[in-house]
This record gives structure tokens, C-alpha cells and sequence, in this order.
């Protein structure tokens, strides 16, 4: 059954609860109450914890949210309160890690798409919609919709496909303004990263959002945002409908798991095998150019 290779035994400090092992990140609770938020190197595909890890790809994730949670912070404010590492946390720690405030959240993956690919291109070969919404005839792979579209899907548990749902089923779990705020903010985000994304030289073709409200009732974006992990980058120079994009992400860990260099068969019953060093360090380096094209910093 999918899950994790080989699950990790979470790191024991000092004043810290252990709540969670997720796919990527270590979830905590510290003494006041608040979470720590470990972002690790694990790397997930085909439903799979795989066993290598991608070198400072937490690091990565968790520096390029920080810079997204800047550039969103009048459409949404975010769930971090520090970065400074819990007393006895280990040196690994650093960089990667973040203290963030309780929240109430929102059981619903908040997907926005821009362009026609993954989970949402299946769905419209069958029906022509994409979670219940109609989309026009004649789109194919990497076609940019008409306008973006708020796509939500129920999270699963580690193994498991998140499951797209109807905006309506979103209303139904979380209520109609809830499901309404979700909508609008997700399409608010989208719409100002894209734009940002699009000024140097990458499209976002979709993305997934965590929100979350605390204790005043305010909706709160939570976990990592617009992150390789969590979004589809691709190359604006390279873009051509018809075919798979070239992209920023762990698309080059999926293509060899799915080619016969790694004899792998994803519908049988073995777990993945370990991945080959040329394919973790052209992964690291997909993630690396993305945050440097993206922030314009270099990554050190």
C-alpha cells in the first residue's frame, strides 16, 4: 500500500509534542501553544514517500514561502510568527523550520487553475469540466483557460490522491460564505502570483492553498504557498499546448520513476526504488532555479 518507504522516527526536543509526520513536513506543538513547522527533504510521488531525500529542497520550500507570504500580505495574511529555532531543536533545523499560530482549518485543498493540465485535463477528456464546471471543446494539455477556475479538492491522508469536489460539496463541508471566501481568495492569490510568476518568464499553471481561520474569525493562509511542491511552474519561453510542459518541480523524479531505467511498476505491489544521484541533483536543481527565477535572489 502507498505510504512512506520508510517512515522517519520524528526528532525528540525539549518542549516540543510531536504531532504529525506529514509527506514533507514535521509538525510540532511548542509549550505556548503554538505549531513548529519542520519542512523536511522528503520528496513524494506516485502516492509514495520515496527513500532519498533532495538536499535542501525543505529549506527551499520553506524560504520561497516566506517570500510569497510578503508578496501576498494585503490579500491574506499567514499563519508564521517566527523562524527562530525552538531551544534544543537540532542545527538541521534552521532555515527550514517556522513558528506558526494555531489555527481553525479548513478541511478543502484550495486549487486554482490557470491552465488545462494534471487531475483537471483527465476529468475534461471525459466530461468537459473540470470539477463540475464546463470548460470550452478543443483544450488540450497545457491550454490556458478562458479565465482561472477555483478547483477544490478533499485532503487525504499520506498515500492517498487528494479527491477533486464540486464547489458545491465545498459549500455543503464549510457552509456558503465560507466556501464563497474560500473562492474569492483563492482567485485573489492566484491572480497576483501569476502576474508576478509571469514577469519572469514562468507561468503558473495552477496551484493548491491551506487556509485556516484564528482565533478572530479571520481567514489565514497556512502551510507553504506557491511552492514547487504545491504548484506547477513552467517555463514561459518553453510553453506549448498539445504536449507535457517542461516544469520547476518534481516532474523529473516522476518521469524516471515512470521510465524503464527505474524498472518500477507504480501498479504493483514493491515501493519505489532509490533514486539515482543524477536524478536527485537535476531534482535540486529544478528547485533551486525555480526560487532564484522566482525571488530574483540567489540560493546559497
Amino acid at each position: 500500500m502507498p505510504g512512506f518507504v520508510e517512515k522517519p522516527e520524528p526528532v525528540q526536543v525539549p518542549g516540543l509534542a510531536h504531532l504529525h509526520t506529514g509527506k514533507v513536513r514535521d509538525l510540532y506543538r511548542d509549550e505556548d501553544g503554538n505549531l513548529v513547522m519542520v519542512a523536511s527533504d522528503r520528496i513524494s510521488a506516485a502516492d509514495w514517500v520515496l527513500p532519498t531525500e533532495i538536499p535542501e529542497k525543505g529549506r527551499i520550500l520553506t524560504q520561497l514561502s516566506l517570500w510569497w507570504f510578503e508578496q501576498l500580505a494585503d490579500l491574506v495574511p499567514n499563519h508564521v510568527l517566527g523562524t527562530d529555532l525552538p531551544a534544543g531543536a537540532p542545527a538541521d533545523w534552521e532555515g527550514r523550520t517556522l513558528v506558526c499560530k494555531s489555527l481553525d482549518m479548513v478541511p478543502v485543498e484550495c486549487v486554482a487553475r490557470g491552465y488545462l493540465t494534471g487531475s483537471g485535463l483527465k476529468e475534461y477528456v471525459q466530461t468537459r469540466t473540470v470539477c463540475g464546471l464546463a470548460l470550452p471543446e478543443g483544450l488540450v494539455d497545457g491550454s490556458e483557460l478562458p479565465a482561472p477556475i477555483f478547483t477544490p479538492a478533499a485532503k487525504a491522508e499520506v498515500g492517498d490522491h487528494d479527491e477533486n469536489v464540486s464547489y458545491e460539496e465545498v459549500a455543503r463541508t464549510t457552509g456558503a460564505e465560507t466556501a464563497a471566501l474560500l473562492r474569492q481568495t483563492t482567485l485573489a492569490v492566484y491572480g497576483r502570483a501569476r502576474d508576478i510568476a509571469r514577469e519572469r518568464g514562468i507561468i503558473l499553471a495552477d496551484t493548491k492553498f491551506e487556509f485556516g481561520f484564528d482565533e478572530d474569525g479571520t481567514l489565514v493562509a497556512a502551510d507553504e504557498v506557491l511552492t514547487p511542491d504545491s504548484s506547477r511552474f513552467w517555463p514561459a519561453d518553453q510553453w506549448q499546448p498539445g504536449r507535457t510542459q517542461p516544469s520547476f518541480d518534481k516532474q523529473y523524479v516522476r518521469d524516471w520513476l515512470a521510465s524503464p531505467a527505474s524498472g518500477w511498476d507504480s501498479k504493483g505491489e514493491l515501493p519505489p526504488p532509490v533514486l539515482p544521484q543524477e536524478v536527485v541533483a537535476q531534482t535540486r536543481a529544478k528547485y533551486v532555479e525555480a526560487y532564484e527565477r522566482l525571488t530574483g535572489q540567489t540560493w546559497s
